[in-house]
């Protein structure tokens, strides 16, 4: 399969290049007229085919993605082209290039645009094709009674391209509920399945990690030939990230399962800051709309204070738009019997101590507005787990407290999957999954995702 998936990727790569080379042919006859590049232009063209022969493999832009988001595409194309435009700048500066700096910005802008709709259309090409059955992967599932949470998600994205070929359980539960749709297996007998029928991979989704038996079906799978993948949510010690550290000349084997990317974590920061300045100034105008319907629509103060606790624990101030009536904090013990989430978190549907005007801010999500002020201070971040009251976190189970090892902030996976809807173990989960597995390409696709979530008013 390594193969021919490469080949295709080269392929597309290639393609990908011969477009850029012809959106800039293009552009310069509109410019100027000519089908005869001048000099320095030809030089600029000729660095460009090489920079973006080179940017578009080394940043794994030019493949066929089965089940990465449009988002994560789209961050891809911004990060290599924004890449190679500086390249490029550097470059006329550097020999000096007579070069229209408009002509350079149209025709990365244009480039931009077509190298990621072509990218999109060959996407959406082999979705099609899988749909219709072909190139699907075969899989094998391990599975206990938690199982039904994995192969729903299969099923619910068939354009992944994946075909449940059956189950190996010995829990009577998960047999009575999937025999009647898939092949059930014992373990005993998957060696002999993965050798007899054409599986392409198999996956371990039980709850608990059975150290011996994940060794041996790893030698089985390198022997045979078949991809293996263990659910990371089970490997509470095996996912956390080990480093050699040294103490003095004295080595020590380290596990931590908190991001530790000092470079990519400063980023964040950065951008945290300069994207909460910009909220606050830009929708300025929003705020004080939203502060004269508030005063007009009940009695009270604009803004609501809370504290919270933040990364370690740490407690701080957050602010919101106020969506209750005023005193609603001494209303809650009363109220304790309505709650309708799981755990220590209360929520209610059709809270009566919510406003008018309240009922649209949280619906469209701007009540989190004045949060922005929190991430310009540096207590939370645009995207991290959501800060919980103290009272909350005194309850927590020890494994639901690590979702406070990183900054808390405005939005995050649980945000756009559900919210309310969502039990709390399970989003205490999303919020540790967040954490086991942040990248500045995971926020970027969560920003976006909260942006889609806001304008469906899909706020609670």
């Amino acid at each position: 399969m390594g193969q021919p998936k490469t080949f295709v990727n080269n392929i597309l790569a290639f393609a990908e290049v011969l477009l850029s080379v012809f959106v800039f042919c293009v552009l310069y006859y509109l410019f100027f007229g000519n089908l005869i590049i001048d000099k320095d232009y030809l030089v600029l063209g000729v660095c460009m085919v090489m920079a973006w022969s080179i940017l578009l493999k080394r940043l794994d832009v030019s493949k066929i993605y089965k089940i990465n988001p449009y988002s994560y595409i789209l961050l891809h194309y911004v990060i290599a082209l924004g890449c190679g435009f500086i390249g490029l700048i550097f470059l006329v500066f550097l020999l000096q290039l007579e070069i229209s700096r408009f002509f350079l910005l149209s025709f990365i802008a244009v480039d931009f645009v077509l190298l990621y709709f072509f990218i999109i259309g060959v996407y959406f090409y082999a979705k099609v094709q899988r749909k219709k059955g072909l190139y699907n992967s075969n899989i094998l599932v391990i599975g206990d009674k938690h199982v039904g949470a994995f192969i729903n998600k299969i099923e619910s994205n068939p354009l992944w391209g994946y075909h449940i070929k059956g189950i190996v359980t010995d829990n009577p539960d998960v047999k009575e509920k999937f025999e009647s749709m898939y092949t059930i297996y014992s373990i005993d007998s998957l060696k002999e399945v993965l050798v007899q029928e054409p599986i392409d991979e198999l996956y371990y989704c039980r709850s608990s990690l059975d150290n011996k038996l994940v060794s041996n079906l790893i030698y089985m799978c390198l022997e045979i030939g078949v991809t293996f993948r263990v659910s990371s949510q089970i490997l509470s010690l095996a996912q956390a990230k080990s480093k050699i550290y040294y103490l003095g000349e004295s080595p020590y084997f380290t596990f931590q399962n908190t991001p530790k990317q000092n470079f990519n974590l400063a980023l964040k920061n950065i951008f945290d800051r300069i994207f909460a300045l910009c909220v606050l100034l830009f929708l300025s105008p929003v705020f004080l709309i939203i502060a004269i319907l508030i005063k007009l629509d009940s009695k009270g103060p604009v803004f609501f204070k809370q504290v919270r606790s933040g990364l370690r624990g740490r407690e701080f101030m957050v602010y919101k738009f106020r969506s209750m009536c005023d005193g609603a904090e001494d209303m809650l013990e009363s109220m304790k019997d309505e709650n309708e989430q799981e755990g220590p978190v209360f929520k209610v549907k059709n809270d009566k101590r919510i406003t008018k005007i309240g009922s649209f801010l949280r619906k469209t999500s701007l009540d989190e507005l004045p949060q922005f002020i929190n991430v310009l201070k540096g207590d939370m971040s645009v995207v991290g787990p959501r800060p919980p009251l103290p009272a909350e976190v005194k309850q927590y189970k020890t494994w639901q407290t690590r979702r406070l090892s990183m900054k808390p902030g405005i939005t995050c996976i649980w945000q756009v999957s559900g919210r309310n809807n969502i039990p709390f173990e399970q989003w205490m989960k999303l919020d540790l999954q967040y954490i086991d597995t942040w990248s500045l390409g995971l926020d970027f696709m969560i920003i976006l995702k909260t942006v889609k979530t806001v304008l469906k008013h899909d706020g609670q």
